[in-house]
């Protein structure tokens, strides 16, 4: 005998699809829906379906828009593109205030062990927007793991002979952390990145 009648079963079923959600997250959220309002939980459903009605992918940069070209595509200085992995980094990078360029999402990285190659991410579209011209540089803020390296030296190879300027986010020890506590690879690398004073 099931322990939740269908319901409430099928709402932490849907719950725990979402990443970053197990069973007991799941089992919080259901029990609280079921403890909304009618209003609240109609208003928490239109929030979903008005998501999958309105957002789509920017037709220039591949991030988040209410129309086909976003506001920073619109109004932004095209001379400087940032290339991230997914929109969420567009967010992350936003929230700083501190960059005034256009952005390119590739949706994804080159991944030969998860079978996603340079032709299943959006470096054509990439290369396009560079051929239009007036691009001055082009910085890759992808992860500083193993794809990310292997996309951003993909992507250097490639643009580089067009004479536009590619440089890469420092990487190396966070701000307020003490170098000992530093893992290997972190400190290594904050080495060979290190700038001058």
């Amino acid at each position: 005998m099931d322990i939740f009648i269908e319901p409430i079963g099928r709402l932490i079923n849907e719950f725990s699809r979402l990443p970053g959600v197990g069973k007991k997250t799941a089992l919080r959220y259901a029990y609280r829906v079921v403890d909304m309002s009618e209003a609240d939980a109609r208003a928490f459903a239109d929030a979903i379906l008005n998501v999958k009605r309105k957002v789509k992918y920017c037709k220039t940069c591949g991030g988040f828009s209410e129309e086909d070209e976003c506001a920073i595509c619109k109004t932004r200085d095209r001379s400087v593109i940032c290339v991230v992995k997914d929109p969420r980094d567009v967010a992350a990078i936003e929230k700083l205030h501190e960059f005034k360029g256009v952005y390119h999402v590739l949706h994804g990285v080159i991944d030969p062990m998860e079978g996603v190659g340079p032709n299943d991410i959006r470096i054509k579209e990439l290369l396009a927007r560079i051929g239009e011209g007036g691009v001055k540089e082009v910085i890759v803020a992808t992860n500083p793991d193993v794809s990310g390296d292997a996309t951003a030296l993909y992507l250097a190879r490639l643009i580089k002979p067009l004479g536009v300027p590619v440089t890469r986010l420092a990487h190396g020890i966070p701000v307020g952390s003490e170098i000992e506590y530093t893992d290997d690879v972190t400190l290594t690398r904050a080495f060979v990145e290190r700038n001058p004073l």
